[in-house]
C-alpha cells in the first residue's frame, strides 16, 4: 500500500522518468534509415544571410521553392507565420506554398487570475489558401523538464507531415505513449540553412531528392527573438550526455515515431498497481531463507530482473512498465520482513534468556540464545546424570527460627545460592528447588559427553563448600540464637530421561521424567541410613572410570524390583 501511495508522488514519477530516459536509451529500436533530413537556422545561416531574425519571408519562399526543384518530397517549417509582416514578403512566401508543405501551428494554455485559457495560433490564412497544411507543433514537457510524450493532437505538426508524404490520414494513439528517442543531438542528417539556400553549391548532386525535409531553430543562443527563448529540449539522451535536443530534431523523432510505429505504451494503472502486490508476495517468498546475505543477494537478483524485464518488454513489446514501484514494493517488503523477523529473533531471544536464566549458567544461555537449534522444546529422551542434594538438619533450624521467618528465608537462600552456583559452574541445568532440596542435571539442553564426571566434581565442591557456608549462616542468625551446623546429602545417577517443557499449557518447567530421576532421589534419601555425604548409582560410576569409588551396599529402593548397588568417594 506505501509503495502504491508511493507512486503517485511526483517524486517517484520523476524517478520512473529518469529510468525510461535511461531504460530506452540502453539498445534502442532504430529505423533502417532516417525519415527526416533537417536544415537548420543556426549561428553559421544568420552569418551568411546576414540579417537580422525574423528574416524576410522571401528567404522562407526561396528556400520551399529551391527544395522544391531540388526533388523534395515535402517540406515542413518549424516557423510560425502568423502575423502578416511586409505586403511583397507575404505574398513571395503565399506563392511559394504547395500541397507539399507543412506549416507549424501553436498552442498554449495561458493562466490568468479569473481562469486558464487555451489558445491556439494558426499561420495566416493566406498560406493555408496557398495550399500548405498546418499542425500543432506544441509538446508538453514533464514535471521534471523532460520531453518525453508524444503529442496527442489529432492534427499535430508531424502527423499533418506524415499524412503529406503518405497521402492518408494518420490514425493518434487514444492514450498517451512515449517517444522512443533514437540518438543524442545531432543523429539525423542535418544542413545549414544556407546551404539548403544553394544546394547546387554546397552540397553534393540529388541530396534532397525523395526527401521529407524539415526546417527549424539550432542555435546556441536565443532561437527566436520575439519568443525570447531557445528551441532546445531535454530528452531521454540528456541523462547520458548533459545536451539539450533541438526542437526541429525532436520533431523529427516524433516523426519517425509515427512512421514506423515504435512509441512506447505505459501500463495501465491498475496493472502497475497488480506488479506492486506481486511484488509483495515476492518479497515474501525472497525473505523466506534464514541468512542475511542470501536474501540480499535473492534481492539484488530480483531488482536486476525488474530492470531486465522492463527493458525487454519496452525493447520488444513496445511496453513501458516502469519498475520503481514495484521494485520500491520489493525493497519495502523484504526490508519490513527483515524487520519483524529481528524482532521476532529478539523476543525468543529474550524468551530463552528469561527461561533458562534461572536453570543455566549465563554462557550456556548465551549458547542457547544465539542458537536456538541446540535446544528441543518439545522433549526428547537423553541420557542424563541427576542430582537430589538436601539439607540435613534443616528441620531443627526452622523450629528454632519459627518465629521470624524473613530470617528462616535468608538462610535458605544462604544455603542454596552458593550450592546452586557450584552447579551452574559445572555446567548444571537446575530443574527446580523443593523446599531446602535442590534438584539439578547434566547433559541438557546443551550436549555435556563428560556429563557424570561433572555432576561428581560438582557434588565434591558442594560438600566442601558447606564449612564456608556453616559460617555465613552463623552470621546471619538472629543475636542470641545458636545455629546447629548443617550438613548436605546428595545423590548422583545417571540413566535414560525425557526431558523438555513439562506442565499445562500455562504453566510449565523444563524439567526430566524418568526411572533414573527417582533411582537419583532415592539415593539422596538413603544418605542418611549410610552415613555418608553423597551416594552414586552404579551407571554414574560405570561413567566416571577416572574416579575412584568404594561400594556400599546394595539397597532395595522403593518401587523397584531389583537392588541398586550404591557407591561413594
Amino acid at each position: 500500500m506505501l509503495a502504491g501511495l508511493l507512486g503517485q508522488t511526483a517524486l517517484l514519477r520523476d524517478f520512473d522518468g529518469r529510468s525510461f530516459d535511461f531504460l530506452s536509451t540502453v539498445a534502442p529500436a532504430i529505423p533502417d534509415e532516417p525519415g527526416v533530413t533537417l536544415v537548420v537556422i543556426d549561428e553559421p545561416s544568420m552569418d551568411v544571410i546576414g540579417l537580422q531574425w525574423p528574416w524576410p519571408r522571401s528567404v522562407h519562399a526561396e528556400l520551399a521553392e529551391n527544395l522544391r526543384a531540388a526533388g523534395a518530397k515535402a517540406v515542413a517549417f518549424d516557423v510560425l507565420f502568423a502575423e502578416p509582416t511586409d505586403a511583397d514578403e507575404d505574398a513571395a512566401l503565399v506563392a511559394a506554398m504547395g500541397q507539399d508543405v507543412v506549416l507549424a501551428a501553436d498552442e498554449s494554455l495561458i493562466d490568468r487570475p479569473y481562469g486558464s485559457m487555451l489558445v491556439r495560433t494558426e499561420p495566416m490564412p493566406e498560406l493555408l489558401a496557398g495550399g500548405a497544411k498546418a499542425g500543432v507543433a506544441s509538446l508538453s514537457l514533464g514535471s521534471d523538464g523532460v520531453l518525453r510524450t508524444m503529442p496527442r493532437y489529432p492534427d499535430s505538426f508531424m502527423a499533418r507531415l506524415l499524412e503529406v508524404t503518405r497521402g492518408e490520414k494518420v490514425a493518434v494513439a487514444e492514450t498517451q505513449q512515449l517517444i522512443q528517442y533514437f540518438g543524442p543531438a545531432g543523429s539525423y542528417p542535418t544542413v545549414s540553412y544556407y546551404q539548403a539556400l544553394d544546394a547546387q553549391g554546397y552540397l553534393p548532386p540529388g541530396y534532397f531528392e525523395d526527401q521529407v525535409v524539415l526546417v527549424g531553430f539550432a542555435l546556441q543562443a536565443n532561437a527566436d527573438v520575439s519568443a525570447g527563448g531557445v528551441d532546445a529540449f531535454e530528452t531521454a539522451y540528456t541523462l547520458r550526455t548533459g545536451q539539450l535536443s533541438p526542437g526541429v530534431e525532436v520533431q523529427a523523432t516524433i516523426y519517425d515515431n509515427l512512421r514506423t510505429g515504435l512509441p512506447i505504451s505505459p501500463i495501465e494503472h491498475w496493472a502497475t498497481l497488480l506488479l506492486i502486490v506481486l511484488s509483495g508476495a515476492l518479497a515474501m517468498a525472497i525473505s523466506r531463507p534464514t541468512s542475511p546475505a542470501r536474501k540480499t543477494a535473492l534481492l539484488i537478483v530480483a531488482l536486476m530482473g525488474f530492470a531486465a524485464g522492463s527493458w525487454l518488454a519496452l525493447r520488444y513489446g513496445r511496453i513501458w512498465i516502469a519498475p520503481l514501484a514495484p521494485a520500491v514494493a520489493l525493497t519495502l517488503g523484504v526490508v519490513a520482513i527483515a524487520i519483524r523477523d529481528f524482532a521476532a529473533e529478539q523476543r525468543r531471544r529474550r524468551e530463552v534468556q528469561q527461561a533458562f536464566g534461572q536453570y543455566l549458567a549465563p554462557e550456556m544461555v548465551q549458547k542457547i540464545a544465539d542458537n536456538p537449534a541446540l535446544l528441543n522444546l518439545g522433549g526428547e529422551s537423553r541420557e542424563l546424570t541427576i542430582l537430589f542434594s538436601d539439607i540435613r538438619g534443616f528441620t531443627a533450624i526452622s523450629e528454632t527460627m519459627q518465629d521470624d521467618p524473613q530470617a528462616l528465608t535468608r538462610m535458605i537462600n544462604a544455603v542454596l545460592t552458593p550450592l546452586s552456583n557450584i552447579i551452574l559452574k559445572h555446567g548444571g541445568t537446575i530443574d527446580k528447588y523443593m523446599g531446602d532440596c535442590v534438584m539439578a542435571f547434566w547433559n541438557a539442553p546443551l550436549d555435556d559427553p563428560d556429563h557424570a564426571l561433572h555432576a561428581v566434581k560438582a557434588a565434591q565442591e558442594m560438600q566442601a563448600a558447606m564449612n564456608g557456608i556453616n559460617r555465613n549462616i552463623q552470621a546471619l542468625a538472629p543475636q542470641g540464637v545458636a545455629i546447629p551446623a548443617i550438613r548436605i546429602g546428595i545423590g548422583i545417577n545417571t540413566g535414560t530421561c525425557v526431558v523438555g517443557n513439562m506442565g499445562s499449557d500455562r504453566r510449565f518447567d523444563y524439567s526430566v521424567l524418568g526411572d533414573a530421576v527417582n533411582l537419583a532421589s532415592r539415593l539422596e534419601g538413603q544418605c542418611k541410613d549410610h552415613a555418608v555425604d553423597m551416594l552414586v548409582g552404579q551407571a554414574t560410576v560405570a561413567a566416571v572410570p577416572s574416579l575412584d569409588f568404594r561400594k556400599l551396599a546394595d539397597i532395595q529402593v522403593k518401587g523397584r524390583s531389583e537392588v541398586e548397588p550404591t557407591y561413594t568417594l
